[in-house]
């Protein structure tokens, strides 16, 4: 295998863990609903896709790739920031003295 292409995907594969551990520390340690949900919103989205995209190269050099990491990849990065949105949206309907201040106008 090609040393270049592997150091690429055990750098994916850091990058993504990465991701994924401070996703899920943020999701411990943040105080309010709106701050807990930005951590693992990220996470997911750029730590799981580093962690397809390694996963896909890596077959790919095996010669059995296919494009389910792909697929599932885009299916992720398009459904992930839609659903966090959709979450906030019914936490300030339920919770509206959540929403913040206009700004003040000078």
């Amino acid at each position: 295998m090609n040393l270049a292409i592997e150091i690429l995907i055990a750098l994916m594969l850091v990058i993504g863990a990465a991701f994924a551990l401070v996703g899920s520390w943020g999701l411990a340690k943040l105080q309010d609903f709106f701050k807990r949900l930005h951590g693992p919103s990220k996470a997911t989205t750029l730590g799981v896709g580093c962690v397809l995209i390694a996963s896909m190269l890596w077959f790919a050099l095996l010669g059995q790739g296919s494009g389910h990491e792909l697929l599932i990849t885009l299916f992720l990065f398009l459904t992930a920031p839609v659903s966090a949105h959709l979450l906030v949206k019914a936490a300030l309907k339920l919770w509206p003295q959540a929403a913040p201040k206009p700004p003040k106008s000078s």
